[in-house]
């Protein structure tokens, strides 16, 4: 968790001003490009998982060879990390109320 929290302070110091985000929205938008760079991981680790004795997709060769399946496979892991990491970005929107707290009690 600290190294999002410092990969997330880096980009607020690049990206952030820029865009005029927190820290931890930040940080979220590291993890979606950090998920979005581990898809490329996922061919291997299905690779791993056959040569465990896990079933894969009842596919012919020539049915996974195909662009359009290669597309959708991709298509379909880039769309669900994506979602996940805007879910995850979600409590995000209750972090102000807090702060502002804070300051008022001071």
């Amino acid at each position: 968790m600290r190294t999002l929290i410092f990969q997330g302070t880096q980009i607020e110091l690049s990206i952030g001003v820029v865009l005029g985000i927190s820290t931890m929205a930040a940080a979220a938008l590291g993890n979606l490009v950090s998920d979005l760079a581990g898809l490329g991981l996922a061919g291997y680790v299905e690779a791993l998982a056959s040569r465990l004795g896990l079933s894969i997709p009842d596919l012919t060769p020539k049915q996974a060879d195909m662009w359009q399946t290669r597309l959708s496979a991709h298509l379909g892991k880039a769309i669900g990390v994506t979602i996940g990491c805007i879910l995850g970005m979600f409590p995000l929107l209750f972090f102000g109320d807090e702060e502002e707290k804070l300051e008022e009690k001071k």
